[in-house]
């Protein structure tokens, strides 16, 4: 009966995830049938389609180190799902925002982790630059997950703050 209720708690979220993990499996399937390797498909003055592989984490940390950051990185994405699928249970129906934030946190390390127990990186596919001077490091669809859930944690988060001083200040 109680894990009854934390299932229920946190279905449409992890309902969610997987709808994520789908598309960026989807996205770099089609990315890895379609180009071969460092191809740069512009598509944008300041957007091409590539295809790059990345055996560190976000902008290549650890890309060098060996090969043990595979299993390194895979730890850490596994620790985050479990630690994210427990905050849902307790906030899922509670904190919205909270929860669609670590949701795409959760989906974007599930997508990551995938790549990196598959093939031992993850494959980037998503390059923007400007002109031949500055490019962005290329990312996917899980990166980008990851990072709209961190800036939708920090609105939350600035959120909360602010209703707290308004709560403390009506006092």
């Amino acid at each position: 009966m109680f894990m009854t209720a934390i299932l229920k708690r946190v279905q449409r979220w992890w309902a969610l995830a997987i709808a994520i993990y789908a598309l960026d499996w989807i996205t770099k399937q089609s990315v890895e049938a379609s180009l071969h390797y460092g191809q740069e498909i512009p598509f944008l003055p300041f957007f091409d389609l590539t295809l790059r592989y990345n055996t560190g984490a976000a902008f290549s940390f650890l890309a060098e180190a060996g090969g043990w950051q595979r299993w390194f990185f895979s730890l850490i994405a596994i620790a985050v799902v479990v630690g994210i699928s427990w905050r849902l249970s307790k906030i899922g129906h509670t904190h919205k925002l909270e929860a669609l934030s670590l949701t795409l946190i959760m989906a974007g390390a599930i997508g990551n982790l995938h790549d990196r127990l598959a093939y031992g990186h993850v494959i980037d596919f998503l390059q923007f630059h400007w002109q031949s001077v500055w490019y962005f490091p290329a990312f996917n669809v899980a990166d980008s997950a990851i990072t709209v859930g961190v800036i939708l944690m920090l609105v939350d988060s600035f959120r909360s703050g602010q209703k707290g001083k308004e709560h403390d200040s009506n006092k």
